[in-house]
């Protein structure tokens, strides 16, 4: 986040191009969950995040405060507010609506945009999911760049969202490992599932005290729901 916030250097906005691709699940799906088909979402989602990187509204000293889960989930909704203002006007017959960006960039607690709390709850969680599964393809990447993906695909059972998986018994003997070496695996991996989380997490936020906070939100929003979760990270 604070590499995306150097206004107007090429690599600011690379960084924030990547953030919003990244995070592009969570703005679909909350637009989705305001009325909009899929193909409106798919669009508008586009559209609003052309207005992030065309308009530079990270530009700004105020948003830049705190998490960027936050500030994307605030500008959205404040997005959205302005397109259905746009909507009416057109209906009506009048001119399509300016959207400024002081309006996009506005905190979450705005007026008539403001966010319900299922709607925070829904965000977070799809937010959640999505830092999740870009931790898990860290760690699959580093599997195959090392040559280990059949381990991997073995280990993967282990970590959040693994299906069912196996004892280590039998893991064991499907990785080739002793029971003891499969065991000394596992603990490599989840060290590397959840420094990965922490890499995720760090591009989210605008100080280092935040990745915590963010990390600890993250694990409430996923257990409130019975995810399964590995440990916090280890000091």
């Amino acid at each position: 986040m604070a590499q995306a916030s150097i206004g107007g250097e090429p690599e600011a906005r690379r960084a924030l191009e990547e953030l919003c691709r990244r995070y592009w699940p969570p703005l679909r799906q909350f637009i989705c969950s305001r009325g909009y088909s899929e193909t409106e979402a798919e669009d508008l989602t586009q559209e609003f995040i052309l207005h992030l990187l065309e308009r530079s509204a990270l530009r700004k000293p105020d948003p830049l405060r705190g998490k960027f889960r936050s500030f994307l989930l605030g500008a959205l909704a404040n997005f959205l507010s302005h397109e259905r203002e746009r909507r009416l006007a057109l209906k009506r017959g009048g001119q399509q609506a300016h959207l400024s960006i002081e309006a996009l960039g506005e905190d979450v607690n705005f007026g008539n945009a403001a966010l319900m709390n299922g709607e925070v709850a829904a965000f977070d969680r799809t937010w959640a999911l999505t830092i999740v599964r870009a931790a898990l393809e860290s760690v699959a990447r580093q599997y195959a760049d090392a040559g280990r993906s059949e381990l991997f695909a073995v280990l993967r059972a282990f970590l959040p969202g693994g299906h069912s998986p196996p004892s280590y018994e039998e893991a064991a003997s499907r990785a080739g490992l002793s029971v003891a070496a499969l065991t000394s695996e596992l603990h490599r991996l989840r060290r590397q599932f959840r420094d990965g989380l922490y890499a995720e997490v760090t591009s989210t936020v605008s100080a280092p005290h935040e990745i915590d906070e963010e990390v600890a939100h993250l694990y409430h929003v996923l257990l409130d729901r019975g995810t399964d979760f590995p440990p916090a990270r280890e000091s």
